[in-house]
């Protein structure tokens, strides 16, 4: 039997480490064809990836690449040079098996990462059925160029092509996180992910995920989703589980269908979710919710300006932001809130609108991360309104250095001050740059979640200590 060995490239554990939910679930779509095996570098880095490589002796290794970036412009973390240098290097060095590059991060500058890594493939969007036919095809000794969403080291020779992806709707197994990686060390500060589908609908200016997934979206059983839950719960015992899909209540009523069959199977878990859309919000989705062990909840409006939703390109519109903010608080639901600021048209008044709207609407307990600029990537709308604004040529590769946004009426350097001046005055509000706490502080949450056996989310842990931090740091200075 043919021998499989997937790598994950990614490193970053801010706000938390992420367990490669992608590579599971191919692996699992994989066995039984072929022996896989994958190694996780999130927290050994590809310190002994040759080792494993050696030790495996696979015939093919694909290597996932999540994250170009961490989207953050004052700080600007590049993440291709560390993994091409750790991961695909060494491994190119000590063996001449194909190398299969892929991932999100991958899928929005694929020729460019070919051409870097030097790869023999490629596989845009989703690979849970490309991989197979790619690897099927290569066993053959077919060249497997005419595969759709498939890229070889010939076909990014020469000059840049337009690539129209083929999207699959999702595979119905699991992904056996536990089974594939060490899930040990995520316990701590991580969660268990679930996916519920692919694609979105939706057109914010900013977003790669109807590039990557699609533009519709393709939903999954509640019931083959509350089977995967109830058997991670059986193998796991108590772990938290996070939806990671790009909004969890859309499209409508599919997550009260996941709460429900979670209640009516009496699974007794502890859940969070990453974006909750305005559109879809209802006592009756808070309520399943909150039945179903909902902890925790992202809420990504970006915006509280009306002029700003509609500039970038949300959707829904300020009324369904307040409702959404009202059933937070109603519900006690511990909440991250996300606001980018600086898209097309921000100016000083719409800046305030979000401040105005985070001091009456968000609780002082709950988190609110605020970015300044907005990362550019290729085929989004903010691509084509930057390229009309000529702030970058047509052709222009925004791999590296990344590329942001900022408006023409507010730029970078007032911006950063108004956040700055908000942050100072409003201690539960954290610039993007400062999304990395400091290890004594993470240490010091460690101590007291553990001494105080607590079970609410972290941030809130971290959020307090942070305020007590900046308190004293205040009557410091007032000595």
């Amino acid at each position: 039997m043919k021998k499989i060995l997937l790598v994950n490239t990614n490193t970053e554990h801010a706000p938390y480490p992420v367990p490669p939910v992608g590579l599971c679930m191919l692996a699992s779509r994989l066995e039984g064809k072929y022996e896989m095996q994958i190694y996780d570098g999130v927290f050994p880095g590809g310190t002994n990836l040759v080792d494993t490589v050696q030790r495996f002796k696979p015939d093919y290794i694909g290597f996932s690449i999540r994250n170009i970036d961490d989207v953050v412009a004052d700080r600007q973390v590049f993440y291709v040079n560390a993994i091409i240098r750790d991961f695909i290097e060494p491994v190119k060095k000590a063996t001449s098996i194909p190398v299969i590059l892929g991932g999100s991060g991958f899928s929005i500058f694929p020729e460019e990462l070919m051409k870097l890594a030097k790869a023999d493939y490629g596989i845009i969007g989703e690979g849970i059925e490309v991989f197979p036919e790619l690897v099927d095809e290569l066993e053959k000794g077919n060249d497997p160029s005419y595969i759709p969403n498939v890229l070889t080291a010939n076909s990014v020779k020469g000059p840049k092509k337009s690539i129209k992806l083929k999207h699959h709707e999702p595979w119905n197994g699991f992904s056996k996180i536990d089974k594939w990686v060490d899930f040990s060390p995520y316990r701590k500060r991580s969660a268990y992910p679930i996916q519920t589908k692919r694609g979105c609908s939706h057109g914010c200016v900013y977003c790669t995920y109807p590039l990557i997934e699609g533009k519709d979206f393709i939903t999954r059983k509640a019931s083959e989703i509350a089977d995967e839950i109830c058997e991670a719960k059986e193998r796991l015992g108590d772990v938290t589980f996070e939806f990671v899909d790009s909004t969890f209540n859309d499209p409508e009523y599919h997550a009260e269908n996941i709460c429900s069959e979670i209640i009516k199977r009496k699974l007794k878990v502890r859940l969070r979710t990453m974006g909750i859309n305005p559109m879809h919000t209802s006592d009756k989705l808070f309520e399943l919710m909150i039945e179903a062990g909902f902890a925790q909840i992202d809420a990504t409006p970006d915006t509280a300006s009306e002029i700003m939703l509609k500039n970038m390109g949300k959707g829904f519109n300020l009324k369904e932001v307040k409702k959404m903010a009202t059933l937070i608080r109603k519900f006690e639901l511990p909440t991250m809130w996300f606001f980018l600021f600086g898209g097309p048209g921000e100016d000083m008044n719409t800046f305030q609108e979000t401040i105005d709207f985070i001091d009456q609407y968000v609780s002082a307990d709950d988190l609110v991360y605020m970015t300044a600029g907005l990362r550019i990537y290729p085929g989004t709308p903010l691509y084509t309104i930057a390229l009309k604004e000529k702030r970058f040529s047509k052709g222009k590769s925004l791999l590296y250095p990344p590329y942001f946004y900022y408006s023409e009426k507010l730029n970078k350097e007032s911006l950063d001050g108004l956040i700055r001046k908000a942050e100072l005055q409003r201690p539960n509000c954290i610039p993007a740059l400062e999304t990395h706490p400091p290890a004594a502080m993470i240490a010091e949450a460690m101590e007291q979640r553990i001494a105080g056996n607590l079970t609410e989310p972290m941030f809130r842990t971290l959020l307090r200590i942070r305020k007590d931090w900046m308190a004293k740091e205040k009557q410091h200075h007032l000595r």
